[in-house]
């Protein structure tokens, strides 16, 4: 019974229709249908996917720019102590046997 009201409502839509329907290319178009929502949804899942990979990257990344913002604050410290004059006179003292003259060592020359 179902079959005959499908082919009365067909014959009548024939009829009705002003252009001529063809019933072999509502397949094909609801097959394409669905091929671009598939399509469309593997671009969504891949989308996400790559986001997220690149925000793990982005996060590693920011994670090891800030060891090194760490390391070079660190070395600027460190060139900072090294060239303060009071470091600079300990070690002409104990490596180089320097020291600040007295008063008695010290010879005026005049030209």
């Amino acid at each position: 019974m179902s079959m005959d009201r499908i082919e009365q409502w067909a014959t009548t839509l024939r009829a009705e229709w002003p252009f001529r329907l063809r019933l072999r290319a509502w397949p094909v178009a609801i097959s394409l249908l669905f091929l671009l929502c598939m399509a469309s949804g593997l671009g969504v899942v891949v989308t996400t996917h790559m986001t997220r990979v690149q925000f793990a990257q982005l996060q590693q990344l920011e994670q090891e720019e800030n060891q090194l913002q760490t390391e070079w604050g660190q070395l600027l410290l460190e060139e900072g102590a090294w060239s303060t004059p009071a470091r600079i006179e300990q070690i002409a003292t104990e490596r180089l046997g320097m020291r600040i003259p007295d008063v008695h060592d010290v010879e005026v020359i005049r030209p």
